[in-house]
């Protein structure tokens, strides 16, 4: 569930509209959503309902570093047989500045069978820097923690590189109506100690199907490196709505073990209608 977490907010760092000022910060206009924003997502192995995820805005804003704040919060459990056998609770939450779209602040709390972490990581954006607290253990049944593991880590991080929640947002930001099909952006981003390059390849406008119906939409696949989880380099597709909302409204993998395809389940709050292809 860790990584269908991961498929619902590790999207994109894609530029936008971006203006430099004088403390250092870009300046990005939003006009894609507001606060109290709530989106839902259900993933599907085969017929099999394998688990559900919420991406939720703050009806509040936040002040961190000196700055406003939206947090966003991002909820994934597992459900039904999957659920049974692989207990998934994780919550994952950034604080994303309200005019640079970087993170101020990034929270992880996993629950994956007997696996547990919990992680906060306080970033600097102005200064390249984040500061990592970290605490993983197993849990017994019995409540009690084995193999305990803590500490704390400095890392330097790419000018405005992306946590996987604020790079889904910064994402929507992006003109997608200004890239050609083909085009690849590299994305600097971060996860735990670790820095890397995402890189994207736009392939075009399509139709995306979900359960309100077709939606245009603008198709994106990540570049995947060689690993032992998903299936081949063009791995994971995803189809971002093409309207003014920008929402990632169904995405497929195919994994070793099989296909998985998260799709849009409920919403609310949203700033701008789906754009549905009319029926003929």
């Amino acid at each position: 569930m860790r990584k269908f977490v991961a498929l619902v907010v590790f999207i994109g760092v894609i530029s936008g509209f971006i203006t430099p000022t004088y403390d250092g910060y870009r300046t990005i206009k939003n006009d894609v959503f507001n606060p109290g924003e709530h989106l839902e997502y259900i993933a599907h192995y085969g017929p099999i309902n394998a688990g559900v995820g919420i991406v939720d805005v703050s009806k509040k804003l936040f002040y961190l570093n000196g700055r406003l704040c939206y947090r966003v919060d991002v909820l994934g459990k597992s459900v039904g047989a999957f659920d049974a056998i692989t207990r998934i609770r994780d919550t994952w939450r950034s604080y994303i500045d309200t005019s640079a779209f970087v993170s101020h602040r990034f929270y992880r709390h996993i629950e994956e069978t007997d696996y547990r972490r919990d992680e906060l990581t306080h970033i600097e954006p102005s200064k390249n820097r984040a500061t990592m607290r970290y605490e993983q253990w197993k849990e017994k049944r019995n409540g009690a923690k084995s193999k305990l593991e803590k500490g704390n880590k400095v890392v330097v991080v790419p000018r405005n590189a992306q946590d996987m929640i604020s790079g889904y947002y910064y994402l929507r930001m992006l003109d997608f109506n200004s890239l050609k099909p083909g085009q690849i952006i590299t994305i600097p981003g971060f996860l735990e100690d670790k820095i890397y390059d995402l890189k994207i390849r736009y392939k075009g406008k399509s139709i995306a199907k979900t359960k309100f119906g077709k939606i245009h939409a603008h198709k994106l696949v990540p570049i995947m490196p060689k690993n032992g989880l998903f299936s081949g380099e063009n791995s994971i597709r995803f189809w971002v709505s093409d309207d003014g909302n920008k929402i990632p409204v169904r995405i497929e993998a195919d994994m070793f073990i099989g296909k998985v395809v998260i799709e849009v389940k409920s919403f609310r709050n949203l700033r701008h209608k789906f754009n549905f292809k009319k029926k003929k």
